[in-house]
């Protein structure tokens, strides 16, 4: 799973509250094929989902959207949108 973030603030803030909720996530550059205004994503393991929606949803970070990879079309499919 991908976060994508519109600003580079909201991600590091977002790093933050993840890192500190033992959510195991990587840091990694916004795929070119997700259109976003900040090019730092956070991926973290799919289980997480729930726990990570809340975290967002409770402390007002603004993302972009939350994406999965899609083996079938080779490319991102748009999971939760902001």
């Amino acid at each position: 799973m991908l976060i994508a973030f519109d600003s580079t603030q909201q991600a590091l803030r977002a790093e933050m509250l993840l890192e500190y909720s033992d959510i195991e996530i990587d840091i990694c550059p916004t795929p070119k094929q997700i259109t976003a205004g900040c090019a730092l994503s956070i991926e973290f393991p799919a289980e997480d989902l729930a726990l990570v929606q809340t975290i967002i949803h409770d402390e007002k970070v603004v993302v972009r959207g939350i994406f999965e990879w899609n083996t079938e079309i080779n490319d991102y499919d748009l999971i939760v949108a902001n």
